[in-house]
């Protein structure tokens, strides 16, 4: 049940509901289309995210909905199932049924192995991959389907190569939209917010839309002498009357759940929407003002409800997803109020306005969007990076550049590989410290190497490297009294060297060292 008190920040989640709603539209439809799936799968999706996940996450911040990383998974397991869009469905059903188990088996400590500065980077680079996406539909070209976010495109073309294509069919009646209703964001954020509290409440991308909505009825009737495509505006179904809004909706194929293929798919798609959610509540939870946790176990639970029930109605997959959460959070929602109510919107527009959400122009859409993306990633951010030492910015920039080559999960995947390469790195230098050699009377060289409290397997070849450093005719003590946990990799290094010391007239001691069996 929701809480009285969510409706406290009212004033705050309506606006930024209403702003992520707009925001969401195009991007359930345009992950519809790049997923192979019927369009309005996509707004289904973006319902059930919005309310079922909702109300059932406690993420203060975070948005669900379709994502973006799933197209290409439910693309090629639509084709698997040759074709059948309803096998498809039962295989999310068992997704989201594979998610409530990982939940009660408290998998969601999983996001805690995320470094800060790949989660930073991954931020970064979806803000700049966000700028790269719409710059097309911000210049009036919208072959690309919305909410595409693979550098490598279904049609052959790459996100840099689409910007090319872009300015060679440039649509001045897109154009003069976005450029004006990028102004009107800029004005709104940087000036007229703090001339007046009327500016608050009434958010900027609001006026966007209303603007765009109205531009184009003014070209549609010749009032301005421009033209919009019909590729270039929302395109969400409208239903003729309610029953003809029912009968988009589709239900599973229960029998496939006998399909091999149908499990396959399944597991896949759990695992793959799992740790999507995961990296966008660590990234939301770290742009929240008041850095509130999200626990973790609860939102796999939420997800899997959220799938579970998008399945049985004909939806696509539902993950928390970065660029309506990153909206909502820049555009001032304070709860999951927001959340929620961006899902009732979508819900009450499928039913009643659609018409009207078909006059907005996809360049009004981009104009708030490139602003989104501009808010991830800062120059300045950049800077506080770099300052931060190569242990923290190698694993920035390398999510940056490999999230804007390949996708979100292959940038997260190098980012981390560069993070585990500074851990190992400094498990390496900090496995043992050398104190000062001591000579005794008899002028014998004493040295004494103190393991460190814990000495894995990772740290065998500095321990190897110290120890061959010894010189003959000398003595080394090996002290483990700091030590709780040696790896027997180590233990067994240490009882070889002992015995080769000999040849090498080293005297070994040892303190606190436990054999290795």
């Amino acid at each position: 049940m929701i809480k009285l008190n969510l409706f406290k920040n009212l004033k705050n989640d309506l606006p930024a509901s209403i702003v992520v709603f707009f925001v969401a539209v195009p991007l359930c439809l345009g992950i519809a289309l790049a997923s192979g799936a019927p369009l309005f799968a996509g707004i289904i999706a973006g319902i059930v995210g919005g309310i079922v996940v909702g109300v059932a996450s406690d993420s203060p911040l975070g948005v669900s909905g379709p994502a973006a990383g799933l197209a290409v998974i439910v693309l090629t397991s639509i084709a698997s199932l040759g074709g059948s869009w309803e096998a498809f469905l039962m295989a999310l059903v068992l997704a989201g049924i594979i998610q409530l188990l990982l939940g009660f088996a408290k998998a969601g400590f999983i996001a805690y192995f995320f470094p800060s500065s790949v989660i930073k980077g991954m931020l970064t680079g979806i803000g700049l991959l966000i700028i790269l996406k719409q710059i097309p539909h911000a210049l009036g070209w919208d072959k690309d389907a919305v909410g595409d976010d693979a550098f490598l495109q279904a049609d052959g073309q790459t996100t840099f190569s689409e910007i090319s294509r872009a300015l060679d069919f440039v649509t001045p009646g897109a154009s003069l939209i976005a450029a004006i209703s990028l102004g009107i964001l800029i004005l709104w954020d940087t000036v007229l917010t703090k001339k007046h509290k009327v500016f608050a409440i009434i958010n900027g991308p609001l006026v966007v839309v209303a603007l765009g909505i109205t531009m184009n009825y003014f070209y549609q009737n010749g009032i301005l002498d421009f033209t919009l495509a019909v590729d270039q505006v929302v395109r969400i179904p409208v239903p003729e009357n309610l029953s003809g809004f029912f009968s988009q909706f589709t239900f599973p194929d229960f029998s496939a759940i006998t399909n091999i293929e149908v499990w396959k798919i399944a597991i896949v798609l759990a695992i793959v929407a799992s740790l999507e959610t995961l990296l966008c509540v660590e990234a939301t939870d770290k742009m929240d003002p008041d850095k509130r946790i999200t626990p973790t176990n609860r939102e796999l639970k939420a997800q899997g409800l959220g799938n579970i029930i998008s399945g049985l109605i004909g939806g696509l997959p539902v993950t928390q997803v970065i660029v309506r959460s990153s909206a909502n959070i820049s555009f001032g929602g304070k709860t999951k109020l927001s959340a929620i109510l961006h899902g009732v919107f979508l819900l009450l527009s499928a039913l009643t306005i659609a018409g009207v959400l078909n006059m907005i122009p996809l360049a009004s859409l981009a104009a708030i969007l490139l602003m989104v993306g501009y808010k991830l990633a800062k120059p300045s951010l950049f800077k506080q990076m770099y300052k931060l030492g190569w242990e923290q910015f190698v694993p920035f920039a390398a999510t940056v550049v490999a999230i804007l080559a390949t996708d979100l999960l292959k940038g997260i995947t190098v980012g981390i590989i560069f993070g585990i390469f500074y851990t190992l790195r400094h498990s390496y230098r900090n496995s043992y410290y050398m104190k000062d050699v001591i000579t005794a009377a008899e002028g014998q060289q004493i040295h004494h190497l103190v393991l460190a409290e814990e000495v894995s397997f990772f740290n065998k070849a500095s321990i190897v490297k110290a120890l061959d450093a010894i010189p003959g005719s000398s003595k080394v003590i090996i002290d483990c009294t700091n030590s709780k946990s040696i790896a027997f990799d180590v233990l067994e290094l240490i009882k070889d060297f002992e015995i080769n010391a000999k040849t090498k007239n080293i005297t070994v001691e040892k303190i606190n060292f436990k054999e290795a069996v």
